[in-house]
């Protein structure tokens, strides 16, 4: 079979492509799915990007386990292209893809492939701090929660901390040599969650923000294409991702994210560099045995549960006594004239329904914050459950996950299968010293989250070190090999 190849060596060439991927029998529509791929090559080295408005590429959500595989396999076939090039990234964003999502996502890297023309890139880096925050909440009990709609919050109390957010925005720019630009690849991490009003189904906050992208650099040279590559977002939320006052809609989210790149690709000037280069690795990590942390976890149930104690109250009865209680303190049960008659007359019969009511509210509080934690505990216990399940059915104690380092130029980016955390990301960066090394979670593959050893030690206590199948060590054993091979692709 006769492929396209570049015909100069040492001469950067690049193609690009979308399609639309969204299931329109799912539902309405607001903020279409897509799957948006970049081939690059200098001639020696090729590697396609692709991205993907789905939650993961493969074991949750709409794609199948053997998706990539055959993926891959389909444009090894079809155009030659070595499977390990084949480089998957996706937004983790929630929305329902099509049916034929596998070939039409072939059919866009085919595409993008065949496409290519020679081009000039270079890499930026940007920040946008106003549309995340980290969910992980630190308590005064020295235990975290982290901020769900599977769960209340605890009080606010009892919250002393959060988590960092990386508000780093990592944007490799690619200019075709006849002019404008052709694609940008542009790596963040957040959830992409929000949603819209009317649950409809949404590409949601990324895939507004790579509208906007590329409604502003196309132009009469072509049209421009912005893939949006995950980063370490496995803790960070939307901002006020908890808000009761407001529809939740990712637009405003999105449109700000793809201004804030728009500005990162602004800046950039593309050069005549010409280096692609790509280390592509498996890394055996270590499975986590849950046994021990879920027996203590039953145990912190039942004595939660054997903390809850009777009150005279319920709901019916709570909710107006609270509200009387807050709005005067000190009259809550009539008004201030009964309580200074029965001041003069020696009386105490307001004074002490006071007393009892008082009473009554702060043990129906403290209830509800028990039954709040235990939905919390409840949660968390299913899901380390259901991963002991997986790991003793996998009849191995480790789990082997790709690993892939690609360097355009000076951009780097490191690709991980599992829902990173920010502060590993963090840690990644520092130890390269690279100040255009980006990390890319959620890529070639899905083992749920990879929190820090130190989150591991709240196991139970939050979705993050709860829906993990990694033991507390593969940590310290993934960052040693992240950098690396960073370091090798000098």
């Amino acid at each position: 079979m006769l492929f396209c190849t570049p015909s100069v060596f040492g001469e950067l060439i690049a193609g690009a492509a979308k399609v639309d991927i969204t299931n329109r029998d799912a539902g309405p529509v607001v903020g279409p799915l897509h799957a948006r791929a970049l081939v690059v090559s200098d001639g020696k080295q090729t590697v396609a990007f692709v991205s993907m408005d789905v939650v993961a590429i493969g074991e949750i959500g709409h794609i199948p386990n053997d998706f990539l595989p055959r993926v891959r396999q389909k444009l090894q076939e079809s155009i030659g292209l070595s499977p390990d090039s084949v480089i998957v990234n996706a937004s983790h964003c929630h929305g329902i893809p099509s049916d034929d999502v596998e070939q039409l996502t072939t059919e866009v890297v085919e595409r993008a492939f065949r496409s290519m023309v020679p081009v000039v890139a270079n890499a930026g880096v940007g920040t946008e701090d106003g549309i995340s925050e980290n969910r992980r909440l630190k308590l005064r009990s020295g235990k975290e929660a982290d901020v769900r709609h599977a769960y209340a919050l605890p009080p606010d109390d009892e919250v002393t901390g959060a988590g960092p957010v990386d508000p780093e925005i990592g944007v490799l720019r690619i200019d075709r040599k006849t002019g404008g630009t052709l694609a940008v690849l542009y790596n963040f991490a957040c959830h992409p969650i929000q949603g819209v009003p009317g649950a409809k189904n949404t590409a949601d906050i990324t895939g507004f923000a790579s509208e906007v992208i590329e409604q502003n650099l196309s132009d009469d040279h072509g049209e421009a294409v912005a893939l949006f590559f995950q980063g370490c977002g496995g803790d960070i939320n939307p901002i006020a991702y908890k808000d009761v006052a407001a529809p939740r809609d990712a637009r405003p989210l999105g449109n700000q994210l793809g201004l804030s790149t728009l500005k990162v690709i602004r800046s950039i000037q593309c050069g005549d560099e010409s280096n692609v280069r790509l280390n592509h690795t498996k890394l055996v990590l270590p499975r986590a045995d849950l046994v021990d942390r879920i027996r203590r976890l039953e145990q912190e149930q039942q004595t939660l549960m054997q903390s809850l104690r009777g009150t005279s109250l319920n709901l019916k009865t709570f909710i107006p006594l609270l509200v009387q209680y807050r709005i005067d303190p000190e009259h809550p049960s009539y008004y201030s004239h009964r309580y200074l008659r029965e001041q003069a007359t020696g009386s105490n019969a307001v004074h002490h329904l006071d007393v009892e009511n008082r009473g009554n509210i702060e043990a129906y509080i403290r209830n509800i914050h028990i039954m709040e934690e235990l939905t919390r505990m409840q949660t968390n216990l299913a899901l380390l459950k259901k991963h002991q399940a997986q790991n003793v059915a996998a009849g191995s104690r480790t789990v082997d996950v790709e690993v892939a380092a690609i360097r355009i130029n000076d951009f780097r980016l490191l690709t991980f299968p599992g829902e990173l955390t920010c502060q590993i990301g963090l840690n990644i960066k520092q130890a390269v010293e690279h100040d255009q090394t980006f990390i890319a979670g959620y890529t070639n593959g899905y083992i749920y989250y990879c929190p820090t050893a130190e989150q591991l030690q709240n196991v139970g206590g939050a979705q993050e070190d709860s829906d993990c199948i990694l033991a507390p060590e593969w940590q310290q054993m993934f960052e040693l090999h992240a950098t690396g091979i960073l370091k090798n692709l000098d």
